[in-house]
């Protein structure tokens, strides 16, 4: 119940409060002793007190609860975890992991959330007591009269303003929780990207050599005289290796471009020691079904959660609009401690109430939190409308890679291998010449290459479904 007034009301007094005050002096009876005559106030106001005392709430004590258990993971003891140890053959799930615990950007999330959460015991918290002076002057000193004053809010208005804390803590805590899942992301598709140059500089390293392999067979032939026209497919492959050996050098700067992506994505500054490159290859990610997707995205997607606990903000704003209606009042007590003679010494209570009078200005913060919380919730239901289109894009990307790449492995490449083995068998006989053996390969390549760029889509395109579903990042950091 109780807050301190900010700024000063009109006719305050004492510095800042209006107050009411009662001159009394008990009759001069010399039976009661000083303590005596300050013993009742003492007790109304530590009764006044206790019945102003606002525990926590359920909100505020799972949120305590909620940064306990992911600290003592994120953060144990106020530090650094030890970071998960990198091999070249590293799963991307330990890459990812090290991403998250690392990154500057999901600690500077979680030190605001967890801030947030401190913040919800202030908000329902006593204020501060204010130790006030009064001095009557006549020629001289008079009266020298300390005392104490506390300030008070109106039932209920300190639980509401501790359950606007609460909900905006719980907006805090879904921006750690989207940092963390967009980390991992990030750290998954760099993971993705880094590995797939490496398999497309793989088979281009091949093609180069394959390349190699048939320029000597041309050159042979024309010295030979066995083929025809050998010289211009000599010539043919020698443009071939030359545009090989460039997209090598391309691939190579592309692939020096991607490992500071990734070293960027693991939290990783210029100047930190590189990681472990990994080495692992590139596979295919199993999905749930569609309907199995679509109901953890709308009961976990972190920016549909992320609006809900702004809508709950949004609503708790209204009631602690709607609060202010409700009049604040202060009581305190001085003492005369100069007039060392009187005994009962002099006490002086000291009152005041705020008058919430100015209804126009209560009735517009009112509108102004209620629109608020319906902008909240038209966001909301914005988002969930994004999300739905955003999740058929990511599934029309992965059915579309799914059917490519079943096309490449079943039919397209079974069939240039035996145009590839039907070609060396005519080579050998002398039916056919050594030109259609690197042509042959290089469509290979290119179907290679093709199978590479269509996995890259999906896993990337499965890895924004991962963010969807808020199954991006380890479950026990968020």
């Amino acid at each position: 119940m109780a807050r301190i007034a900010r700024g000063k009301r009109p006719g305050a007094s004492y510095n800042g409060e209006t107050a009411a005050r009662i001159h009394s002096r008990s009759p001069t009876n010399t039976t009661h002793s000083n303590s005596t005559a300050g013993r009742p106030a003492c007790i109304l106001l530590a009764l006044v007190l206790a019945g102003c005392s606002v525990a926590p709430s359920i909100g505020e004590r799972e949120a305590d609860a909620r940064v306990e258990r992911i600290g003592g993971t994120f953060r144990p003891a106020g530090q650094k975890p030890v970071l998960p140890a990198l091999a070249p053959d590293s799963p991307p799930a330990d890459y990812v992991r090290f991403a998250v615990l690392n990154h500057p950007s999901v600690e500077a999330a979680y030190d605001d959330w967890r801030a947030s959460v401190a913040a919800i015991a202030p908000a329902r918290a006593l204020p501060d007591p204010q130790f006030t002076f009064q001095a009557d002057v006549w020629n001289t000193l008079m009266s020298f009269m300390p005392g104490l004053m506390f300030d008070f809010m109106a039932p209920g208005k300190r639980s509401v303003m501790a359950g606007e804390a609460s909900a905006e803590s719980m907006v805090q805590y879904r921006a750690f929780v989207t940092s963390a899942l967009t980390t991992a992301a990030d750290a998954r598709k760099a993971w993705i990207d880094l590995a797939s140059v490496d398999e497309t500089i793989r088979l281009r390293e091949a093609a180069l050599a394959s390349l190699g392999q048939s320029s000597a067979l041309a050159g042979a032939d024309y010295a030979t005289g066995r083929g025809m026209a050998t010289l211009e497919a000599q010539v043919r492959l020698g443009n071939e290796i030359a545009k090989a050996g460039a997209d090598l050098d391309t691939l190579r700067d592309r692939r020096a471009s991607a490992r500071t992506l990734f070293k960027s994505a693991l939290g990783l500054g210029p100047a930190d020691a590189d990681p472990p490159w990994p080495t692992a290859a590139l596979a295919p990610t199993t999905l749930p079904g569609e309907d199995e997707l679509w109901r953890r995205a709308q009961a976990s997607n972190p920016e549909l959660a992320r609006m809900r606990a702004m809508v709950e903000m949004a609503v708790a704003g209204v009631e602690v609009a709607r609060r202010a209606a409700t009049a604040d009042f202060s009581l305190g007590a001085m003492a005369n401690v100069l007039d060392t003679q009187a005994d009962p010494r002099m006490v002086r209570p000291v009152a005041s109430i705020t008058l919430p009078i100015w209804r126009e200005k209560i009735a517009g913060n009112i509108a102004a939190a209620q629109g608020r919380s319906e902008a909240a919730g038209a966001r909301e239901r914005a988002a969930q409308i994004a999300l739905a289109a955003e999740l058929a894009q990511m599934l029309y990307t992965v059915h579309e890679s799914d059917r490519m790449i079943a096309y490449i492995d079943r039919t397209g490449l079974p069939n240039l291998e035996r145009i590839i083995a039907s070609a060396e068998a005519g080579y050998q006989t002398g039916m056919s010449g050594a030109t259609t053996i690197p042509d042959t390969r290089l469509m290979e390549l290119d179907m290679a290459l093709e199978r590479v760029a269509a996995l890259r889509e999906r896993e990337m395109a499965a890895t924004d479904l991962s963010l969807l579903t808020a199954d991006a990042a380890p479950p026990e950091l968020h």
